[in-house]
């Protein structure tokens, strides 16, 4: 198999991941034609069709099977042999980060990493990509370098990293009629509200809303929070929502924050990577940067001391 090469490979096993050709295409950054031709070369360096079209995407046949497990060995080896490079440099590497994170993210988070990254890394581009449940296998094979927020199916083989600690705060226009001063229980539950149903805490708050027998009055729903200033600022809706985009967005729009006048339970931003990575010094150089941007609070029991940045390090249970 003379032709065969690293990044047919890499192919075979996004493709393998995916089942789709167009999702293939968009993470390794190609066309739908590179790609498929690049499966046909596959296929006949392994005389077998490798992936079947179906309804449910791109199956892989018994042969594809028996293949992902050397093709992830070989592609492992391939970048271990790239980790004896010379130290990661941020001043002059050229390379790209993809970050998983929220929509709410893209408004806190993301312009202090882009800020820090263009005074320290000129030549570094930053990828953000949506946290979903492809987001676990990401990490593990390498799609994905770092991932910030809420994130669910984190078991074996991952650490991860507190960031800072979320409580729940509600917005208003900074005039409104019936909220002079201080968002009472009473004028919460009689006011009507703006709802964002795709919020990573989103279940917290349906949760103390239930226990607290709190059936608000939603007029609008919004699947993320663009165009939630405008709104709130030139109508009388509430929103309640993470303080950190709290504060974030009424601090742009000019809006009024008020304490949730009850308990929803808070929540902990963390960072999160592969254990395949942790040496890594590229993935060890951003995650630094975004624990010097957003840890809050002393470092506690749990510090790497290895590590040269100060992370508090928590490994998840294996």
């Amino acid at each position: 198999m003379s032709d065969l090469d690293t990044k047919q490979l890499r192919l075979f096993e996004v493709l393998y991941a995916t089942r789709s050709v167009s999702r293939t295409a968009e993470r390794l950054n190609l066309s739908q034609p590179t790609v498929s031709i690049s499966l046909g070369k596959l296929r006949h360096e392994f005389k077998d069709p490798l992936f079947v079209r179906t309804p449910d995407g791109m199956q892989p046949t018994p042969h594809a099977e028996s293949l992902i497990a050397p093709v992830r060995e070989a592609l492992n080896m391939v970048r271990s042999l790239a980790q004896w490079r010379a130290d990661f440099d941020p001043a002059t590497a050229r390379r790209k980060f993809r970050i998983g994170m929220t929509d709410a993210s893209h408004i806190t988070l993301l312009p202090s990493i882009l800020s820090r990254v263009r005074d320290t890394a000129p030549h570094i581009e930053i990828e953000a990509v949506h946290l979903d449940a492809h987001t676990p296998l990401a990490l593990q094979t390498g799609e994905v370098d770092l991932a910030l927020g809420l994130v669910f199916g984190m078991k074996s083989g991952f650490f991860q990293q507190t960031l800072y600690t979320q409580d729940w705060v509600c917005l208003a226009q900074r005039h409104h009629p019936r909220i002079p001063q201080t968002l009472t229980d009473m004028v919460y539950r009689s006011e009507a509200h703006i709802s964002i149903e795709s919020g990573t805490g989103q279940p917290l708050l349906e949760k103390a809303l239930t226990e607290n027998g709190i059936e608000r009055r939603v007029m609008l729903r919004l699947p993320g929070f663009l165009g939630l200033t405008g709104i709130l600022s030139t109508t009388d809706l509430i929103a309640t929502l993470p303080r950190h985009i709290g504060e974030t967005l009424a601090r742009n729009g000019g809006l009024q924050v008020h304490a949730c006048p009850f308990h929803v339970p808070g929540f902990t931003v963390k960072q999160h990577w592969h254990d395949r990575y942790h040496h890594d010094k590229a993935n060890r150089w951003i995650r630094s940067l975004c624990a010097e941007l957003f840890l809050k609070g002393p470092f506690t029991a749990g510090d790497d001391p290895d590590n040269g940045f100060g992370e508090e390090i928590v490994e998840q249970s294996r």
